[in-house]
């Protein structure tokens, strides 16, 4: 089986990279390891596939990646957020921003997403090989010369990896990408769980399961040191803690626990400082005061967080309010101020969004997406060692490094390129 290009993973990186290499003239195979293409792709955005963030500055957008972003500026200047809502808008399918600039379908559908990429794979007449593991990768003198799956040999002019990191294995991506490329002499910096939810020891924390606060304060206290502080949209779990600002959080998170003592300072209020929160209590309780001060601070708290911060503030919970003392009052909102979570862990790669690590930036030419070490290779997509926040970031990456190494690939292949 001969091709132009052989794209190995059928991920949005891969299907973006065989779309666009195809439309360019190549004759492309796409080789996917699992029964179907897109299936972590479909389990993104809880199901509803964040594809991108509505930040049109490409010089903002890969400031969002730390300073391994300014990789990302060659990319962008190709395909940036904008070319990505263009692409699916285009493709018949209409998307909606949501709050931090999110971008979804509009049918609040992962398998809309898919459903425009497989029906672009088939216009570019692009051939899909599925429940195709790749055993072994060959290369002589600098190139790979040909790939090897359970069923066939396939040989190329150019070939483009896709395989993805290690977070959630069960969807495939079990970092087999990483393990070829290290054969072939690239340096592959150690995959870790990131956007991950953690698990943590209080109790309380665990009793408020379900609850969402869209703006609470998060700061990381590592060995008695402030290591970050944030503000965003939290969620209790049974477990611990998740949502966006934890996931964002939890690779700093992750490192801290191996070093030191680390504790979680939560802030109900964060735009109030404690005289003004003080002030806002006192006006609320004011036409409650012969109510229970767990009742009356119905409509002032969520009803299970209002009973976790009267336990911590060891007030008794059928203390009427008039005759809540200021000093005890004054505890409540140091408490609302400042809950004090410990984290334990993080839930690892089966529950992980991303993985940060892959294979290291300064092998790769991100003008082309092209290895530095094997001439014909190409490299997109979760398989690059990028720290992606959540918002649509990682998938971002995807679409932006998959259209270059496709269209770059192909223009490799065009002096001489293999007839089908």
């Amino acid at each position: 089986m001969e091709y132009d290009v052989a794209v190995i993973g059928g991920g949005p990186a891969g299907m973006m990279a065989a779309i666009f290499s195809a439309q360019n003239g190549a004759h492309v195979i796409l080789i996917e390891k699992n029964k179907t293409l897109g299936k972590k792709l479909l389990i993104t955005g809880g199901g509803r596939c964040n594809i991108t963030n509505a930040i049109f500055d490409n010089r903002i957008l890969a400031k969002k990646y730390g300073q391994k972003g300014k990789f990302l500026l060659s990319p962008f200047s190709k395909w940036n957020a904008g070319d990505t809502i263009k692409f699916f808008e285009a493709n018949g399918m209409p998307t909606k921003v949501e709050a931090e600039g999110r971008v979804f379908p509009k049918s609040d559908s992962a398998r809309s997403v898919l459903d425009v990429l497989t029906h672009e794979l088939k216009k570019a007449d692009v051939k899909i090989i599925t429940n195709s593991p790749v055993i072994k990768i060959y290369s002589s003198k600098g190139r790979v010369t040909k790939i090897e799956t359970e069923d066939a040999i396939i040989s190329a002019k150019t070939f483009i990896i896709t395989t993805g990191g290690t977070a959630r294995p069960e969807t495939g991506s079990s970092g087999d990408g990483f393990r070829w490329l290290k054969k072939l002499g690239h340096t592959v910096n150690t995959p870790l769980s990131a956007l991950v939810p953690i698990k943590t020891k209080e109790v309380w924390s665990h009793k408020l399961q379900g609850l969402s606060l869209s703006n609470a304060r998060v700061t990381i206290i590592a060995g008695g040191a402030r290591a970050d502080t944030r503000v965003g949209k939290i969620l209790f779990t049974h477990f611990g803690l998740s949502g966006p600002l934890i996931l964002n959080m939890s690779h700093t998170i992750g490192e801290a626990i191996q070093n030191s003592v680390v504790a979680i300072e939560l802030d109900i209020f964060p735009t109030l400082d404690h005289s003004a929160l003080d002030e806002k209590l006192l006006s609320h309780l004011a036409v409650a005061q012969n109510k229970k001060i767990l009742n009356a601070l119905t409509g002032f708290l969520p009803p299970q967080l209002a009973q976790v911060a009267i336990e911590l503030s060891d007030l008794d919970q059928e203390l009427i309010v008039n005759k809540l003392s200021r000093t005890a009052r004054i505890a409540l909102v140091k408490k609302l101020k400042s809950f004090t979570i410990t984290p334990v862990g993080l839930l690892g790669s089966e529950k992980a969004i991303v993985s940060s690590g892959g294979i290291a930036l300064d092998e790769i030419d991100f003008k082309t997406m092209s290895s530095r070490k094997i001439k014909n290779l190409y490299l997109a997509g979760d398989i690059l060692d990028f720290d992606r926040p959540s918002g649509g970031f990682s998938l971002q990456i995807c679409w932006s490094t998959g259209f270059v190494a496709g269209t770059s690939a192909t223009y490799a292949t065009l002096d001489n390129p293999m007839k089908s």
